[in-house]
């Protein structure tokens, strides 16, 4: 009894998921009328036009076929009234013609745009995203899905909608003039494409599941296409003779890709052949019924024509709705991606104030401890430090010891797990957003190169101010950066980069001139950071440009990443990290005297140049 009531629940749970499935249709009718409402009605009436004409030729011709038995009849006396249906007949056809033409138009107009309108979303929707959701793997995954099919799906289940309305007019009017001869006509008809149709809706699915689990096989691929191919990667695949290997292992994933599409599309077409033979047979059938029925007299040699036409077209318009259902299926299964990437919850930014209790306390992190998602160990802990306005501070440690982690709940790109960070006396939690982030300047070591104008590589570091010239000279100029774009080919207005014509490329010193210019575009910036942006300068350049940005930012905090003690000792104070705790703290001096690892660091250093 148990195995027998399973069977109908099995049935009863797939019934629900596949009709489940159809809930982004509406959405998708939705995202089409909203880009273009225009283009959405007129696809509407030529679907009308287009399902209704169909069976007024199917009519027509038999009233042709009709028309010249009866003037033969008559000795072909009088062919007047066959040349006027064959002339109504021509301009039914010409006007199908012309709404299939319109749909197409239609179609390529509405493509273009919707595509850019998901695209814009899936961009748009990127931008709300937290720093730790793009380096989480399994939402790249779904981001790459999103981008990858979902912004063509939106407007093919339109169309495979509009399609199932234009099939499911033309069905109805057949149906009526086949009752006529019989009502089993109409059930035979609509009968003879099920089994083609389960099948098709069956292999979607799968085929939707082979989708989503290569998700990062695929982006494999788009990486190794992008090292083997790109200018910034060729020196070293070249050098280290890497480009064989990285090419195999592109071939090989396609040929695990191709392997696994080979055999559901040979068990597709298999499958769909063999039942598809059904709808053949029923056809064929049906043609035997209807013209032994005319051989018997029950019916005129004109309606004989039109029954097999209507036969022949409504069949044709099954298996049409049915794909389209199928592919209204498919569709559905790929948008489901889409909105789950665009679903995806963000963190809300609570706060909403512009101002601090006591501008004269500077940045406190008060017992900071944070753990990255995914992760086991802290990458900092417990970590408590008070940096003044007006101060410089030097963060010292091995990589992984978390001086960048530091920098980034400084900048809220991520949340302390526990403790909090304060600035002017408020927490970061409670500042606005953009106010906070105007406050603070920040360059990474492994700052953006960006491929557009210099002086627009200047400019963003202030976006308010990303056209603005005047600015660019002057952050250029704090920067150390004027003297080498003056002589660039068109100066400020010098394009960078190898992937447009002209571009320039610069030296690495160069680039990280640029980039610590950016950090000058930032008028209100009040804490400036240096995370080890100046590692391709030598010792002796960085400690120049070190102590040019400190005077420049007198009244400011600065903090300053760095490995290279000749710049660290010039910090006001300088906390030492180890595995996220911090160690030491003090001056230059009070760290050479207490002995400590800071001492042992420095002379590690100081004995290399020696």
């Amino acid at each position: 009894m148990h195995g027998m009531s399973g069977a109908p629940r099995d049935s009863a749970n797939s019934l629900r998921a596949f009709v489940g499935v159809f809930r982004y249709s509406r959405r998708a009718l939705e995202l089409v009328w909203t880009t273009s409402r225009p283009l959405t009605v007129a696809l509407g009436i030529l679907t009308l036009v287009a399902g209704t004409l169909p069976a007024a030729v199917a009519w027509v011709g038999a009233q042709i076929v009709d028309a010249v038995v009866g003037a033969m009849q008559a000795g072909g006396i009088d062919g007047t009234r066959v040349i006027e249906f064959v002339v109504l007949e021509g301009l039914l056809v010409a006007a199908i013609a012309a709404a299939q033409r319109g749909l197409s138009l239609n179609q390529s107009l509405l493509r273009a745009q919707l595509g850019q309108r998901v695209n814009v979303m899936i961009l748009d929707k990127a931008l709300t995203l937290d720093l730790e959701q793009f380096e989480d793997s399994e939402f790249y995954d779904k981001l790459t899905r999103a981008r990858r099919e979902a912004s063509s799906r939106p407007l093919s289940l339109v169309m495979r909608t509009f399609g199932l309305v234009q099939n499911g007019v033309s069905l109805i009017s057949f149906a009526v003039l086949l009752a006529r001869f019989s009502p089993w006509a109409v059930v035979v008809l609509l009968a003879a494409g099920l089994p083609a149709f389960i099948a098709e809706t069956k292999f979607s699915g799968d085929a939707f599941r082979l989708f989503r689990w290569r998700a990062p096989e695929t982006r494999m691929q788009m990486y190794l296409e992008t090292v083997i191919a790109r200018e910034d990667y060729a020196k070293e695949v070249k050098l280290f003779g890497l480009g064989p290997r990285l090419l195999d292992r592109y071939r090989a994933i396609f040929q695990k890709l191709y392997a696994e599409d080979r055999a559901l599309t040979i068990r597709r077409d298999v499958w769909g052949f063999a039942l598809g033979l059904i709808g053949t047979l029923a056809l064929y059938s049906a043609y035997a019924w209807i013209a032994l029925t005319a051989v018997a007299g029950a019916i005129t040699l004109g309606a004989m024509t039109m029954y097999l036409m209507l036969f022949r077209q409504g069949q044709s318009a099954v298996s049409a709705s049915l794909a389209a259902v199928g592919g209204m299926y498919e569709d559905n299964l790929y948008l489901s991606t889409l909105y789950e990437y665009l679903e995806t919850p963000v963190g809300t930014e609570r706060g909403d104030l512009q101002i601090g209790p006591d501008p004269t306390d500077g940045i406190r992190f008060e017992n900071v401890s944070f753990i990255y998602p995914g992760a086991t160990r802290p990458a900092l802990e417990n970590v408590t430090l008070h940096i003044r306005p007006g101060t410089s501070i030097a963060l010292v440690g091995e990589n992984g010891s978390g001086k960048t982690t530091l920098i980034k709940l400084l900048t809220r790109l991520y949340k302390p797990t526990s403790g909090r960070v304060l600035l002017d006396g408020l927490d970061l939690e409670q500042w606005d957003s953009d106010v906070l982030r105007q406050r603070v300047g920040v360059i990474f070591q492994d700052f953006a190169r960006y491929q557009l104008l210099v002086g627009e590589n200047v400019g963003a570091g202030d976006e308010p101010n990303f056209d603005d010239e005047t600015r660019w000279r002057e952050a250029a100029a704090k920067g150390q950066a004027d003297r080498f774009i003056e002589d660039l080919p068109a100066g400020y207005r010098t394009q960078l980069g190898k992937w447009f014509k002209d571009g320039r490329e610069l030296s690495g010193g160069q680039w990280q001139k640029i980039a610590l210019s950016r950090a000058f575009m930032r008028l209100r910036a009040d804490v400036l950071v240096l995370d080890e942006p100046t590692a391709a300068m030598d010792a002796q350049a960085e400690a120049d440009v070190f102590e040019h940005f400190r005077q420049l930012a007198q009244d400011r905090i600065t903090i300053l990443i760095s490995h290279r003690f000749s710049t660290v000792r010039m910090a006001d104070q300088i906390a030492v990290l180890d595995e996220g705790r911090i160690v030491e703290h003090g001056t230059h001096a009070e760290l050479l005297a207490n002995s400590g690892r800071y001492a042992t660091l420095f002379e590690l250093q100081a004995r290399g140049y020696r």
